[in-house]
């Protein structure tokens, strides 16, 4: 059993390394990981927990870029943590994400909704301590407490959703550029739930197209339990673009609908990224041996 896909304390989770792993081994997940947003903070702890567990820990991240004026998360896998692509690539979305952070809390000041940056930081800091700004789940977060919101779906939809005030995009690399510095790194790049942006079939098409121009080499076909119709539009353009498949459940907090190992089957007919990863033979029987990056 394996999760190519999660979030811990050091970015949006509510997990912290330690205790994410551990719930994995309890899950019975032998190879995970961990894809924080923008970060490898939390690799480091995983790691020691996952030695301790049996759990097979990959190098993992997800890092943020536009194209097209939409942002885009691209996944990294078994890369080189120390490599100078990604350690500056990291230092500059770090600012970013701070910077980024800064200025939705003053846009939510504007709208009469003060304190939210120091609201979605202290919410932040007691789930686990962080180096990392608040993200946009913090602020939801700070939203449903402070009563400005219901819920979380309504401050997204509101106020943090895509085209909302919160949803801010120029901080972030091309993404090129992002491929470019995964591929510097020696990783296994994938494009992270390619439905979930909002795009038009075509443009889905050629945002799959200019991935791959860039140097991707895998699209997360199966991200938790979405539908079915749309995971065999993606598992088509796997196989139109000669791409690998990978899947994960995106897990963020304990629940029924992203719980960590639970997505659902990559179809048939497309070539798993997973048997490429460090660690998967330990499980499994070898399947292949190309090592090309």
């Amino acid at each position: 059993m394996m999760d190519l896909h999660c979030h811990s304390t050091a970015s949006d989770g509510v997990l912290t390394p330690t205790a994410l792993v551990d719930r994995a081994a309890q899950l019975g997940i032998r190879l995970l990981s961990l894809t924080d947003h923008d970060t490898i903070e939390g690799l480091a702890e995983a790691r020691r927990a996952a030695e301790t567990l049996g759990v097979t820990l990959v190098n993992g991240i997800e890092l943020s870029c536009t194209w097209g004026g939409v942002t885009i998360h691209v996944l990294g896998y078994g890369f080189q943590e120390q490599a100078t692509a990604l350690v500056e690539a990291l230092d500059h979305l770090h600012s970013a994400r701070w910077q980024r952070a800064e200025l939705i809390g003053e846009r939510l000041a504007a709208k009469g909704m003060s304190g939210a940056f120091e609201g979605a930081r202290f919410i932040q800091q007691e789930l686990g301590v962080s180096n990392n700004a608040p993200a946009r789940p913090h602020f939801a977060e700070f939203l449903v407490q402070a009563g400005y919101v219901r819920d979380r779906n309504e401050a997204f939809r509101k106020w943090l959703g895509a085209g909302k005030l919160g949803d801010i995009k120029h901080h972030w690399p091309t993404l090129a550029q992002t491929v470019m510095t995964l591929k510097n790194a020696a990783a296994w790049i994938s494009l992270a739930h390619p439905w979930q942006y909002a795009l038009t079939g075509s443009k889905r098409r050629r945002l799959v197209a200019d991935f791959v121009q860039s140097g991707g080499q895998a699209l997360e076909v199966v991200n938790a339990w979405q539908p079915m119709e749309q995971i065999g539009v993606l598992a088509r353009l796997t196989r139109d673009f000669n791409l690998l498949a990978s899947a994960g459940s995106d897990f963020h907090a304990p629940g029924l609908w992203s719980e960590l190992g639970l997505y659902r089957p990559l179809p048939e007919g497309v070539t798993p990224l997973w048997p490429y990863l460090e660690g998967y033979q330990q499980h499994h029987e070898p399947a292949f041996t190309d090592t090309s990056r």
